[in-house]
């Protein structure tokens, strides 16, 4: 049905194709073995866009089989629900863990909330139910997520996705799931613009 429905959408010659139907319950490794059959269908000179798909490792694993777009209220979603995204991996300030940490959320981020507030003070400020808590970490997590896309794409343009892809689900603490070898293959050899 996959390929069936990639054939009639590519008949009306579009600037750009969207892939959806997926991340509603599936398996990662059935999730990313989908999104790469449709990607490598899908003409490589176009946008090839995954719907709803957010968590970052899930990202980074749909580059590498070929997506180059994607969109999910995670960032926000999850920022009004506490959790936070770092470079190595989620963490959830309203942990009690963090009531006394003065750290930034994310010693590599340089959005507001890690540049001026500590971990510790946007924890008060979400267990206190203060407004700012949510559009600080709402402002950490898209910035993160720009980073990450910014990131990958420079992997790409430097052919050292493969590289990029190893050290990041490593840091994060997940490990790659399904799909190619990760040093074997490059999305920048596939044509995608990341």
């Amino acid at each position: 049905l996959r390929r069936r429905a990639v054939e009639a959408t590519c008949a009306y010659d579009l600037p750009g194709y969207a892939i959806g139907g997926l991340a509603v319950g599936e398996t990662k490794s059935l999730l990313y073995d989908i999104a790469e059959l449709v990607a490598g269908l899908l003409p490589a000179d176009r946008p090839r866009y995954l719907m709803g798909v957010g968590k970052p490792q899930d990202l980074v694993e749909a580059v590498a089989r070929g997506v180059d777009l994607f969109d999910c209220v995670m960032p926000t979603r999850n920022a009004r629900n506490g959790q936070v995204f770092t470079a190595d991996g989620p963490l959830t300030i309203t942990h009690a863990r963090f009531a006394r940490d003065a750290a930034p959320l994310d010693g590599e981020c340089a959005c507001l909330a890690c540049r001026r507030f500590s971990r510790a003070y946007l924890r008060h400020l979400f267990v206190a139910r203060e407004l700012l808590a949510y559009r600080l970490l709402s402002l950490h997590n898209v910035t993160f997520y720009l980073s990450l896309m910014g990131t990958m794409r420079g992997a790409v343009a430097a052919g050292a996705f493969g590289a990029f892809r190893s050290r990041f689900l490593d840091r994060y603490g997940v490990e790659s799931v399904g799909g190619s070898d990760p040093t074997a293959s490059d999305p920048a050899s596939a044509g995608t613009e990341a």
